[in-house]
């Protein structure tokens, strides 16, 4: 993936991605960025995996720093207008955590999504560089 997708986005001035390591004591423990980019509309999708042995005690805090870092990238330095998540809606804690730093649902995307053989709900939440 890295060699076929990624490493071919560092050559293009305006990439559709900007993937980052999500380091802790120099040891990564996640990746994410922003994929989806429109830099027309200036507006990009946030996307984070973290560790999973993580999750259950630290969800809540390594998201948040995430946020922080992403904001960073893409309200300061991109000068994005609007970064937001797309999520199928079987995390409930994502999105106490978004709407903690700022985020506001956007959308609800009624059975949107196919997955383990139902249809669910796919919710966006948004902010924008005010």
């Amino acid at each position: 993936y890295f060699e076929n997708i990624i490493n071919k986005l560092f050559k293009e001035e305006k990439p559709n991605q900007l993937l980052f390591s999500f380091l802790q004591n120099d040891v990564c423990i996640g990746y994410g960025g922003l994929i989806n980019i429109n830099w027309i509309d200036k507006n990009a999708e946030i996307s984070f995996i973290m560790d999973t042995k993580l999750e259950k005690d630290y969800f809540n805090f390594h998201w948040n720093e995430f946020l922080k870092l992403i904001e960073e990238v893409a309200f300061k330095e991109l000068n994005l207008h609007k970064i937001f998540t797309y999520a199928f809606d079987l995390r409930p804690q994502l999105y106490i955590t978004l709407e903690n730093s700022g985020y506001f649902q956007d959308a609800r995307l009624k059975e949107h999504c196919h997955y383990s053989h139902k249809f669910i709900d796919v919710v966006i939440h948004s902010k924008i560089n005010l």
